[in-house]
């Protein structure tokens, strides 16, 4: 794979922005909450994560001209959609995995119950993340309602909850590529996507730009999951942050295991090369494309 060209300077900056963004966030929502509540959503969310989601709404948010320092606050929203994600996906009803961004997860820490809990409050949470953020950036009632609903459908039964289903159903059983990319679009593509095209919409793009970040968001979470397969394969759990060969145990549908290790790294640059290929005409794409790279050469 060809080397990482991430600006750092980008990374480095927004990344700090967004945990700042996200600690002050939690800390006004979750003043006077009982701490048996507030405590495994601070775990949950705060845990140390690489923030792709957030960084490519902001990446996006500037290729299409935004220039507000707010889009930190209102990237938080997929940031708190995705450890909601996470904390479900962990469940011993769901993945049953013990160990995530390298500490134990938020049902082993605090309790089953109690991580249910705390990954339903953060969907709420999000969409409060949206509303708070919005207004200050000069985002407008129509845009607010834009966001609001992209958000929601790509976190629900045709998104991240539809894929999360599709992904246990398969389990054990051999899948074909068409559902294999159902369920990856589903459980991973649709957030990022959404991600993508939130940053458009908050900077006032047009429909057709939109549509058009989307649609490089969609291909780019195929090559994070695509990616996260392989890893799971090939890393360390101590490098990943969480337990290697859990794909393979579980018997889950991924690409390597439906193509083999050297054809899902080929299908994972082309998913990225068509993406890239989505940003022609945006103002400043260098962020985002960076990202792509980033996303294809990391090794956790």
């Amino acid at each position: 794979m060809t080397p990482a060209r991430t600006g750092p300077a980008f990374v480095a900056e927004w990344r700090d922005r967004v945990e700042a963004a996200l600690d002050g966030f939690l800390a006004r929502e979750l003043a006077g909450v009982a701490p048996a509540v507030a405590d495994p959503i601070r775990y949950a969310v705060l845990s140390p994560g690489k923030r792709i989601r957030p960084l490519l709404m902001i990446a996006a948010y500037r290729a299409a001209g935004g220039a507000s320092p707010r889009i930190a606050d209102l990237a938080c929203s997929v940031e708190l959609v995705h450890a909601y994600s996470l904390v479900h996906d962990d469940l011993p009803c769901m993945d049953d995995d013990v160990l995530r961004r390298g500490r134990p997860t938020v049902h082993v820490r605090f309790g089953v119950a109690p991580a249910i809990l705390a990954g339903a409050a953060l969907m709420p949470l999000a969409v409060e993340a949206i509303l708070a953020a919005a207004r200050p950036m000069g985002v407008d009632d129509a845009r607010r309602r834009r966001l609001v609903e992209t958000l929601t459908v790509a976190s629900g039964a045709n998104g991240m909850v539809g894929g999360q289903l599709l992904d246990l159903r398969a389990e054990g059983r051999e899948v074909g590529r068409e559902e294999l990319e159902a369920i990856h679009t589903g459980k991973t593509a649709r957030l990022i996507g959404a991600s993508v095209s939130m940053g458009g919409i908050a900077a006032g793009a047009d429909g057709e730009r939109v549509a058009q970040l989307e649609r490089f968001g969609l291909r780019l979470g195929l090559a994070f999951q695509a990616i996260d397969d392989i890893l799971d394969l090939r890393g360390e759990t101590s490098e990943l942050g969480k337990e290697s060969g859990r794909d393979a145990a579980l018997r889950k549908a991924t690409y390597p295991g439906l193509f083999g290790l050297a054809e899902a790294e080929r299908i994972s640059r082309d998913l990225v090369r068509d993406a890239q290929a989505e940003l022609a005409g945006l103002e400043a794409p260098g962020a985002l494309r960076d990202l792509a790279g980033y996303i294809i050469d990391r090794s956790h």
